[in-house]
């Protein structure tokens, strides 16, 4: 498997959770079967289709993902060791590990948001949260400022991003493509998903 990212011009990081047990899928949906390698490979590849960087939050079966993305130089894998406190808790430890002026965080069940998207989104990068549906259908993926990374960070665990988000401007670019709202939490979707392939 080779993840060979198209040429980017400068440092921009995403942040992908992918450290939850799965408990609806009943599978590691992370590791399922999607076109030529899995989900999580998918939406790894679509990331670094345009950003420079994925820092891949890992918590159950962590060490396999350390272990499949070990030595690539594009993919950061860290640890969130209180991932059983929910999404919040791995979306902190991969903020924590962010460079870049402004970051994405997006999905690792979400395989299908291809680089068009986050081009669309990086040109209207500013000092606020950036989603790309609308204000009933954010969608993912989230386009921040590196400004806000001390108030997530600095959050208690059990916090919900949007709560911190909206102490702030939110804005909302309106597209209509499917897929920021396609994510794989199901056998339903899952089979939604490869029908389609």
């Amino acid at each position: 498997m080779s993840l060979i990212p198209v040429p980017v011009y400068q440092d921009i990081d995403c942040v992908m959770p992918a450290a939850g047990l799965s408990s609806r899928m009943g599978d590691w949906k992370m590791m399922l079967a999607y076109r030529h390698h899995t989900i999580l490979d998918q939406s790894i590849e679509n990331a670094l289709s345009f950003c420079s960087r994925v820092i891949l939050v890992a918590g159950h079966r962590g060490q396999e993902l350390l272990e499949r993305y070990r030595g690539r130089a594009n993919v950061l894998v860290v640890l969130n060791e209180q991932f059983t406190q929910g999404m919040f808790a791995s979306i902190q430890v991969g903020v924590a590990q962010v460079n870049s002026e402004h970051f994405f965080i997006a999905h690792g069940d979400m395989p299908n948001i291809g680089a068009d998207v986050f081009r669309a989104m990086w040109q209207l990068r500013g000092e606020s949260s950036l989603f790309p549906g609308d204000t009933e259908h954010s969608g993912h993926p989230v386009l921040l400022p590196s400004s806000l990374a001390l108030a997530i960070i600095a959050a208690p665990v059990g916090s919900k991003m949007k709560s911190i988000l909206n102490r702030k401007t939110v804005t909302y670019m309106g597209l209509t493509t499917p897929v920021i709202h396609q994510d794989v939490d199901t056998p339903e979707a899952y089979q939604a998903l490869i029908n389609v392939l």
